[in-house]
């Protein structure tokens, strides 16, 4: 089993940046793909970022690339995604994902989920 834990939301202006922070424990946390998603009241749970295990392949939204950028840290057991320029359509709720074995977008396919973290962007 994987405990997944989100840090670093918060509330900030336009064009700021926040720098998300998600802890794995429980297995070792250097095999598989680790994503970063969001999620707004009435709406599906979207893709933003994802890396792979060795952290040389990343990918990222169409609608963040640019801006965010996907990170992994495996000897702290930690992946963070740093958002910068951000505007008011980034406000979310925004969760890590782990994918024991693939290289997905799809939220379905990732196995474990932590309990989100609340990024607000105001204009």
């Amino acid at each position: 089993q994987v405990q997944l834990v989100e840090s670093g939301g918060g509330l900030v202006q336009a064009g700021g940046s926040l720098r998300l922070a998600c802890t794995a424990s429980g297995r070792p946390f250097s095999t598989g793909t680790m994503g970063w998603f969001r999620q707004t009241p009435g709406k599906e749970r979207e893709f933003v970022a994802r890396i792979s295990w060795s952290g040389r392949n990343t990918n990222y939204a169409d609608s963040v690339k640019g801006r965010f950028t996907i990170s992994r840290v495996n000897g702290k057991n930690t992946v963070y995604l740093q958002m910068n320029s951000l505007n008011p359509e980034d406000t979310a709720v925004y969760y890590c994902a782990a994918d024991r074995n693939g290289w997905s977008t799809s939220p379905s396919a990732y196995d474990y989920w932590g309990q989100g973290t609340q990024v607000t962007v105001s204009s």
